[in-house]
């Protein structure tokens, strides 16, 4: 099993605070014990979200997307990067840039608090939690018929 670790962007500017060697705190690798905290982190319940948008990339050969959604997710993103696809949808016939409605799985694996002080103090990073997405299901928006309603059809004319 893969994880990545997708975190919200930030408005902030990440710090360069410098070591003796005068390599950036946030260029230094993690520590052993931290990586391994990551890798072997727990996933609770899913979390399931409804939410519309479009699809920005498709990863066919490894069943992935990417995602822009319209409303913000609890922790701030409206992007979601590497968004798992299950088998069954035929993902190539997946449209970019036509609004979706996404049911999406949320799991969210907790971190410890000396990883979350870590991650604060050596990388400037503000996050306590790893998110990890799959789609569950998607229906296409049919926007189109919306926006061709008849603007000739008064009822105001006798």
């Amino acid at each position: 099993m893969v994880i990545r670790i997708t975190m919200p962007r930030s408005n902030t500017q990440v710090s360069n605070k410098r070591t003796k060697e005068g390599q950036s705190q946030t260029d230094a690798p993690l520590p052993k014990w931290a990586e391994d905290e990551i890798k072997s982190v727990q996933f609770g319940e899913p979390e399931i979200l409804t939410r519309s948008g479009y699809i920005l990339a498709v990863y066919e050969g490894v069943y992935r997307i990417d995602l822009q959604v319209y409303e913000a997710l609890s922790d701030g993103r409206t992007i979601i990067e590497g968004l798992d696809v299950p088998k069954n949808l035929k993902i190539s016939d997946f449209l970019k840039g036509f609004i979706y409605e996404f049911k999406i799985k949320m799991f969210k694996g907790e971190l410890s608090s000396k990883l979350v002080e870590l991650l604060k103090s050596m990388y400037n990073l503000d996050m306590n939690a790893i998110y990890k997405f799959e789609l569950e299901d998607l229906q296409l928006m049919d926007v189109e018929s919306d926006i061709q309603a008849s603007p000739g059809t008064d009822e105001d004319e006798d």
